[in-house]
């Protein structure tokens, strides 16, 4: 360890304190960067630059900080320093927070870079911010009246809602033709106007707008609320461009069920410049009260503090919970373990050491796949993971059968060591954390009818979204969809994914015989990278009642030329609509007359 004299050590610590805060100045400048760009590739219809933005923008955040932690060996041989100079790194960089709009971005950037050099035995709230230092609450940007966090009009009374919308979108300067926008405007007035109990009067009527649009996708969306005397309605207004590329307003959503899906884990992050993401944060909270402050970060684009603040979650969860960890109910899989917490809505994967045949891949491989649906667009259908090193767990939580399960699949993840009060802990070296959903398999198995049918639907049409987005599933047994909260099929095992675009749709070569025909083995040569539609029959119709249900609602999931057609549209270019909402939400489908 190298050792300073007092005074010079300060100066070190202060130095160093500053280096890592002028690391996270460039991450974030850099990411506000992406959401300013998202607005102009919005207005130029340039698909592939968002999607690109989206790709770069979650690679950022790590390469600062391995570009700061450089530079702190380089410059201080931080690895060596003495154990008496991380707590005064500490304290100076507090003091600097106090200037900046992110201070609570700014402790998780600390932490990323500490946790980088420092060991283990460091982790904690001397040496990092395991407790958040400076408060976020009503926090607002100072720079000027002109930039709030939102903006608040009053239209006064019921003919003044069309004037103050169409102020709203005017003043957010979006660059191109509508397609007829005094029709829009009329048209989200009157639904405004139905959807609110009193629209006169000027006492306690506002509405409130933040300042920065949202993109995802061809998307862009304005996110407002609306405040009426004690009564708060979401206001989110959902602009696309038409097929002439003209501008229109596409939809409306006035409901907190209308939010929780564009807000979904499912989908891909927003892309939204921010000056202070703590009063974003708040607003959206007051729409979403159930959403974990956590996910509100993770979708706009604040990923790794989102995983922080789940991280201090789960340890609050697990200091007032007393129920073991458990083997995840469900058939097991051949790739990963999956075990969880009754209590908690989330489920802990780990990816075994070996895989049984005919599983033919690699730990890194499924890595790789994991990094892959992080990046990729998951319009809606694929869930989102956290992704932990050295998860420490109190070993006294989980079950005797799970941790045999652990020791025999994954014995190489597996470490226990003994915290400073003597108490055991288990330590998991790499795993995902996900939300919680309900297997498919277990839906259509305990369901009523009407379940089971809007389970087959969903199902159904989450295939053809991932395909649309070109990505082949690779194996689509029931068991690797799960159903959220809200009734949406979505997507959670990754090991065999591909892109549709590297794969080959074949139909089925007609038998030679009657012993082919016969066989249980295919007569036919099957690739890596081919897929067979038709023989999807075997393993998706085995029961009557869901035999019947897909062939009503998805008899095309069996056609190869349905595979193929989205395939062509793909290698041509064409980049599909997504629309992230319930298609009644959509103003054509509102007034269908109007159009």
């Amino acid at each position: 360890m190298s050792h300073f004299p007092k005074l010079l050590s300060s100066q070190v610590a202060f130095d160093m304190a500053q280096m890592m805060l002028m690391g996270f100045e460039r991450h974030y400048h850099i990411f506000r960067e992406a959401g300013r760009s998202a607005k102009i590739c919005f207005e130029n219809q340039d698909w592939n630059g968002i999607r690109q933005l989206q790709r770069d923008r979650i690679a950022y955040y790590d390469e600062r900080v391995a570009e700061t932690v450089y530079q702190l060996e380089d410059e201080f041989d931080a690895q060596n320093l003495s154990d008496e100079i991380w707590p005064q790194v500490k304290l100076h960089y507090i003091g600097l927070l106090s200037n900046i709009h992110q201070p609570e971005l700014a402790e998780t950037f600390f932490n990323s870079v500490c946790t980088r050099i420092l060991k283990s035995e460091y982790f904690h709230n001397q040496f990092i911010f395991i407790r958040p230092t400076i408060s976020t609450e009503y926090l607002e940007n100072d720079e000027g009246p002109s930039k709030p966090s939102y903006r608040a009009y009053y239209p006064g009374n019921q003919s003044g809602i069309n004037k103050t919308l169409k102020k709203i979108i005017a003043e957010f300067e979006i660059k191109g033709d509508f397609e007829d926008l005094k029709r829009d405007l009329e048209l989200i007035t009157h639904a405004i106007q139905e959807s609110l109990e009193n629209t006169t009067g000027e006492t306690d009527f506002q509405i409130q707008i933040l300042s920065s649009l949202f993109f995802r996708n061809k998307t862009a969306y304005i996110m407002g609320r609306i405040i009426k005397g004690e009564n708060m309605t979401p206001l989110v207004i959902a602009f696309m461009h038409t097929h002439s590329n003209q501008l229109c307003i596409d939809g409306l959503l006035l409901d907190e069920s209308d939010l929780r899906l564009i807000f979904s884990f499912t989908h891909s992050y927003f892309l939204v410049d921010m000056e202070v993401p703590s009063a974003y944060v708040n607003f959206l909270r007051s729409l979403l009260p159930h959403k974990p402050r956590a996910e509100i970060y993770n979708m706009l684009g604040l990923q790794k503090h989102g995983k922080n603040l789940f991280y201090r979650d789960f340890q609050h969860h697990l200091m007032h919970s007393t129920d073991q960890f458990r083997i995840a109910p469900g058939i097991k899989g051949l790739v990963m373990l999956v075990f969880d917490l009754p209590s908690y809505p989330f489920v802990f994967k780990l990816i075994k050491d070996h895989f049984p045949p005919p599983k033919e891949t690699t730990r890194e491989i499924i890595i790789s796949k994991y990094q892959l649906v992080k990046q990729h667009d998951r319009v809606g259908r694929m869930a989102d993971s956290l992704e932990f090193i050295d998860l420490a767990f109190p070993k006294e939580r989980f079950t005797d059968e799970l941790i045999q399960e652990i020791e025999h699949h994954c014995p190489s993840l597996l470490k226990i060591t003994s915290t400073h009060d003597g108490k055991e802990e288990l330590v998991i070296q790499h795993l995902y954390i996900e939300r919680r959903m309900t297997p498919l398999n277990i839906w259509l198995q305990e369901g009523s009818d009407a379940e089971i049918e809007h389970g087959i639907k969903q199902y159904g049409e989450a295939i053809k979204n991932l395909i649309a987005a070109n990505i082949f599933p690779g194996d689509l047994l029931y068991k690797n969809f799960g159903v959220t909260r809200y009734g949406r099929v979505a997507f959670y095992d990754y090991d065999e994914i591909e892109y549709l675009t590297d794969c080959e749709v074949k139909r089925v070569p007609k038998a030679q015989n009657e012993e082919d025909e016969m066989s249980n083995e295919p007569w036919f040569r099957i690739g890596p990278r081919d897929i067979f539609p038709e023989t999807f029959t075997t393993f998706l119709l085995g029961n009557d009642q869901v035999r019947a249900l897909v062939l009503k609602h998805h008899p095309d999931l069996f056609e190869p030329s349905m595979w193929q057609g989205y395939k062509d549209r793909l290698s041509a270019g064409e980049i599909p609509d997504f629309i992230e909402y319930e298609s009644e939400r959509r103003l054509k489908h509102l007034y269908p007359e109007a159009f």
